[in-house]
């Protein structure tokens, strides 16, 4: 089962995405919360789980993840997601339907209804992928303008006009010009238009109070006050005839992070992240090289202009028209935006982690490669040791190492990690390959002594530190007690984060042995 670090997951708004070993999407799913929605599946046991649950957390191998605006965003993004992918541990929805749709009708009285899909007259307005959000809504509206409900007028009003829900067209109660202008505000909602409204609707409750007509000014308030509930709205979804790739960057220490949303006829569908070093013109020479070997959409929405040139090059390439955005404002804007949020969430998180480490224990650079040494045995019999290495706060696993011991009988985990370290780092000599910035022992005083006399034996200066179980103790040469750093700090998130996977391999490798010899 994957071990989850909670600072690997963001405390944002977002779909997450969980993959086998083989990277093959399995689960999709949405949360105001990615860190406690994603920590949750990891933190029950396996019996309190129900039988499919556990059967997914056992086959997770990784996380990915898509932070969103907001949550009505994150529902449409991960309905678009299983559509594309229909991972095995969704719910198959056979029929293919698509989300309900609010309809407003035709006719003297419109009213609002729920529909499934587009078929007959009237104005249609989603698809909404919540049917909770959707009644929502649809509640909201008709209680705000008091808007009629029923199928067929009857003769007389009923009681949602006696507990001021409706204005009773039926009766004659409203004339037709008064229920067209609420129709009128619906609508601007049911767009999204809610900026606007709210405006008018303000004026109007200021002339109302001018005119001393309190009651008409005390309705508007209440409507407003609705109206900016439903305020939020979702960008994902926006229904086009036309795909569009929306990029950004950002450039830090001469390298640049770069990350590209797909959008096929106005879904989200995927995410792409890139990293390399900077140069002039880089981005033009990016989209070159990109779109060289990839469909180009009819659309580009990017933070800056590009020439001439490259947009011939791109019209020629995809035989069709290709239009080029930078918008500063509006909608695409806040996609540009949105783009770089989950930039600076995907690369920078680990160097945050980093640096907190850098500090904590007073080291001179940052440890761009961290290396961990895990021993595992089963009462002193098939031991066996792990390395896990880590890059710039990532698991590196083409650097993932696995030794058996071969010099220790019996339980020594001093001896254990003595042997390991230096048959690990006498390699490295001997290969003038570069060494970790810092090595970490998974065990206490006395490992960590081990695997210093080895490093000292090889002339070798390598900050080395170790993390002792029991109490989170992190040991450090020089210091007389052990360090006790802050639970919720970065820097010892990333230490138990290493160790564990180092802990996670040993364990995976010393099973391996033991079904080796029981087959035997």
């Amino acid at each position: 089962m994957l071990h989850i670090n909670s600072a690997d997951i963001p405390d944002s708004t977002g779909c997450y995405i969980f993959k086998d070993r083989a990277g093959k999407i399995i689960y999709i799913g949405k949360a105001k919360s990615l860190r406690k929605r994603v920590n949750s599946y990891f933190q029950k046991k396996s019996n309190r789980l129900d039988t499919k649950t556990g059967h997914l957390v056992l086959n997770i191998a990784s996380v990915d993840f898509i932070v969103t605006i907001n949550e009505v965003e994150a529902l449409i993004l991960e309905s678009n997601l299983i559509k594309k992918h229909n991972p095995k541990y969704n719910i198959n929805l056979k029929d293919g339907k698509h989300f309900a749709y609010i309809s407003v009708t035709t006719g003297k009285f419109p009213r609002l209804s729920v529909v499934r899909n587009k078929a007959g007259k009237g104005e249609f307005f989603g698809p909404f992928v919540s049917a909770a959000a959707r009644d929502y809504i649809l509640s909201v509206v008709n209680k705000t303008f008091q808007l009629r409900t029923c199928k067929k007028m009857p003769a007389n009003p009923c009681l949602r006009f006696r507990i001021k829900l409706c204005r009773a067209p039926c009766a004659g109660k409203i004339n037709e010009a008064e229920y067209t202008g609420k129709i009128r505000r619906a609508r601007l909602v049911l767009r999204g238009k809610t900026k606007e409204l709210i405006e008018g609707m303000n004026e109007e409750m200021k002339k109302a109070s001018s005119d001393l007509n309190f009651e008409h000014a005390l309705e508007l308030r209440n409507q407003v006050e609705a109206v900016k509930t439903l305020q939020e709205r979702q960008n994902m979804d926006r229904k086009k005839r036309y795909d569009e790739d929306i990029i950004n960057y950002f450039v830090k220490n001469d390298r640049v992070y770069l990350m590209f949303f797909n959008v096929y006829k106005g879904i989200l569908e995927n995410k792409q992240e890139y990293e390399f070093d900077y140069r002039d013109d880089f981005f033009e020479e990016f989209l070159v090289r990109y779109y060289a070997e990839n469909p180009i959409p009819s659309e580009l929405i990017v933070p800056e202009p590009i020439d001439e040139a490259l947009l011939s090059f791109l019209r020629t390439k995809g035989e069709k028209a290709v239009h080029v955005k930078v918008p500063e404002k509006g909608e695409k804007r806040q996609l540009l935006e949105l783009v770089k949020k989950n930039i600076e969430i995907t690369f920078f998180g680990d160097r945050l982690k980093l640096k907190d480490l850098q500090r904590r224990l007073r080291m001179h650079e940052v440890p761009a490669v961290i290396e961990c040494f895990d021993i595992s045995h089963l009462s002193g019999t098939a031991t066996v040791a792990s390395l896990v290495q880590f890059r710039n706060g990532r698991p590196d696993k083409s650097n993932y190492r696995r030794f058996k011991i071969k010099t220790i009988s019996g339980i020594d985990d001093t001896g254990s990690i003595r042997e390991v370290v230096g048959r690990r780092y006498s390699r490295l000599s001997r290969e003038k390959a570069a060494m970790p910035g810092l090595v970490i022992i998974d065990g206490g005083q006395g490992q960590l002594n081990a695997a210093l006399g080895e490093l000292q034996k090889l002339n070798l200066k390598i900050p080395a530190i170790s993390i002792a179980k029991r109490f989170e103790e992190i040991y450090v040469p020089g210091l007389e007690k052990p360090l006790r750093l802050n639970r919720k700090s970065k820097a010892l998130q990333l230490i138990r984060q290493i160790r564990d996977e180092a802990h996670r391999f040993a364990i995976a490798y010393n099973r391996l042995l033991r079904k080796k010899e029981l087959v035997k």
